[in-house]
């Protein structure tokens, strides 16, 4: 669910805030929404792909990273930043890559639809996070909203069956690494260019990710597959790497030309509608989930949804 065109984006609505473009091309909309339609794919790409997750995240690294290349000019850009910033963006990569494993842990050990509904928890994570990064108070109506995704969390936990649990735990651990990233991500943008830090950031994951499937190999850790056993699983890696990263990554940076941050923000909530709607079509997880799942979802969701509104209308500066 939450990739590198994800930390990107979160990343220049903050350069995005004071714009407000009184006339906005219909095409911006379009493009912000295919782009948050791949991000929901994402998940459901992770159950469709008969790889390990570790595995999965090791090849969407590697294709995404070659697809940048033609973006970075092959690399004369990293060439200008300084040896402390790019070690910066590699250890924020081994984060993103972390965050990755566990989020495809999470669809391999529960489903995409509660692994989405885990990192709608996010935003609760970097209410926290954040303010003890940059060293600020406690912003009140920030825990307020993340704290009203608990109700709605706890619901989900008590409607699924007990061996979707692990891919639960997991699914949170993975919206709290996405919280770190995203929080470090904030304080370094002005570093690079996003294509630039999106390539090294990612290249740091794959180089991580080599290193734990070399020591899974020398532990003799077994690992199911690591070549995609058939064609169908290579045209979802592309698919995964090539559409629902880069090109993903690419439209929402196109649709923030035009777009004010508060409406770049309303329309990434959407993601977890947009993919458990997906995962019901395609993969029919509402025969394996009750009605008490989605009510839990729906809280959930629309508390998401709701905060960029309240957060406008009030425009709160509340904190302690």
């Amino acid at each position: 669910m939450i990739n590198t065109s994800c930390i990107n984006l979160s990343l220049h609505l903050q350069a995005c805030e004071n714009i407000m473009i009184s006339t906005v091309p219909s095409s911006a909309y379009l493009k912000i929404h295919i782009a948050v339609l791949l991000f929901g794919f994402t998940a459901i790409l992770g159950d469709m792909i008969q790889l390990p997750a570790i595995v999965i995240v090791w090849w969407r690294v590697l294709i995404t990273s070659f697809s940048l290349l033609f973006f970075i000019r092959f690399g004369k850009t990293i060439r200008q930043l300084s040896k402390k910033l790019i070690r910066t963006y590699v250890i924020i990569g081994i984060i993103i890559g972390l965050h990755w494993i566990c989020f495809y842990g999470s669809v391999k050990l529960s489903n995409a639809s509660v692994c989405l509904i885990c990192m709608s928890t996010t935003s609760l994570f970097t209410s926290i996070i954040e303010p003890f990064w940059a060293r600020t108070k406690f912003n009140r109506f920030e825990l307020f909203t993340g704290a009203m995704i608990v109700p709605g969390m706890l619901l989900v936990v008590n409607s699924i069956d007990i061996k979707y649990m692990a891919g639960v735990w997991v699914g949170l651990l993975s919206a709290l690494l996405a919280a770190v990233f995203s929080t470090l991500n904030k304080a370094n943008i002005k570093g690079a260019d996003p294509y630039t830090i999106s390539f090294i950031e990612l290249s740091g994951a794959w180089v991580m990710v080599s290193i734990l499937l070399g020591g899974m190999h020398l532990t003799n850790l077994p690992i199911d597959h690591f070549i995609p056993p058939s064609v169908s699983d290579w045209v979802y890696l592309l698919v995964l790497a090539l559409l629902c990263t880069t090109l993903a990554h690419v439209l929402t940076l196109q649709s923030l030309n035009h777009l004010s941050a508060f409406s770049s923000n309303l329309v990434i909530n959407l993601e977890p509608v947009y993919g458990i709607l997906l995962a019901i079509v395609i993969l029919k997880e509402h025969k394996d989930l009750n009605t008490m799942f989605y009510i839990g979802a729906l809280i959930i969701i629309m508390t998401v949804l709701l905060h960029p509104v309240l957060n406008k209308k009030f425009n709160t500066k509340t904190s302690y």
